[in-house]
């Protein structure tokens, strides 16, 4: 860390990868999803419906300059040039304003696509856990979404609240499932759903003496409570899929499970590229139907 400088506990680590087995010179259609989301933006490049290379980082205060960068890091490492890109899509909460963009696609429909595309055709249900928000979405075979519900604009129960918390108690946020496991006794959810409430219950849980895995595995606790509730009004089908960076900490994950008393299904893929896979694969879809660029 730079001397002086704050550290950003809250912040994930941006990455970007290629797949070297995967030529892009003489594809037939090379098509493009970017992502913009409230917290992170990503951008995925398919060679003739495989991934070949994606960047996953952090969305800055411009929704054009997030989705140029997003893509720059995902060509970092190739030799690929974005005018050989035969099709774009745009989704999340940026989507209108991703200047490569041919034709945007809702975030919904892009992850239960892109949640198709990660854990096979047998997913029926798929939770999203955004920074911003939470998505249940009930698809078919095909990934096509046949219902969703979304949370209030809250950021409890989000990517957001956990950066929030990752911060207050100076915690790595790639720490915090792992963390919020490393406790003697399961200790009460917080109560609060409002994160600016929860962040004074949980200072208030230190000063009672409370160690800092034991509150974060309360508000763990509360968000896989919050998330739960959203599922029962859809209803949960098996197979389950999880998309999003929430995906990633098991501390909310692991709860959620065992309340459900069903495991989500897995996957190798970042489950925080689904949204800007499924873009990718609309984008390869409407190639196919001759509407690419000329």
């Amino acid at each position: 860390m730079v001397e002086g400088k704050k550290q950003e506990f809250w912040r994930w680590a941006e990455t970007n990868w290629v797949d070297p087995d995967i030529r892009w010179e003489g594809a037939e259609f090379i098509t493009l999803g970017i992502d913009v989301g409230s917290v992170s933006s990503q951008a995925v490049i398919m060679v003739d419906g495989k991934m070949y290379a994606w960047g996953n980082m952090r969305t800055g205060s411009n929704s054009p300059n997030s989705a140029r960068n997003a893509l720059k890091f995902a060509l970092e490492k190739t030799t690929l040039t974005e005018d050989k890109v035969h099709y774009c899509i745009g989704t999340g909460y940026g989507r209108v304003n991703v200047p490569m963009g041919d034709r945007t696609v809702t975030e919904i429909a892009c992850h239960a696509r892109g949640a198709n595309f990660f854990y096979g055709s047998t997913v029926r249900t798929v939770l999203d856990v955004g920074g911003q928000d939470i998505k249940a979405i009930r698809c078919d075979e095909k990934g096509k979404v046949i219902n969703f519900l979304m949370n209030d604009k809250c950021a409890a129960g989000t990517g957001r609240g956990m950066e929030v918390f990752s911060d207050l108690l100076s915690v790595p946020i790639g720490e915090v499932g792992e963390r919020s496991y490393q406790i003697e006794t399961e200790p009460l959810a917080v109560s609060s759903t409002c994160v600016v409430y929860a962040k004074s219950e949980a200072t208030g849980l230190l000063r009672k003496g409370l160690s800092t895995n034991e509150v974060l595995a309360a508000y763990c606790s509360a968000m896989a409570d919050r998330i739960y509730s959203l599922l029962e009004r859809i209803g949960v089908e098996p197979e389950f899929a999880i998309t999003g960076g929430m995906a990633k900490n098991k501390g909310v994950i692991g709860r959620l499970t065992k309340k459900m008393g069903l495991e989500p299904l897995k996957t190798s893929w970042d489950t925080q590229l689904a949204g800007a896979a499924g873009a990718a694969l609309f984008g390869y879809a409407l190639c196919h139907k001759g509407r690419g660029r000329k």
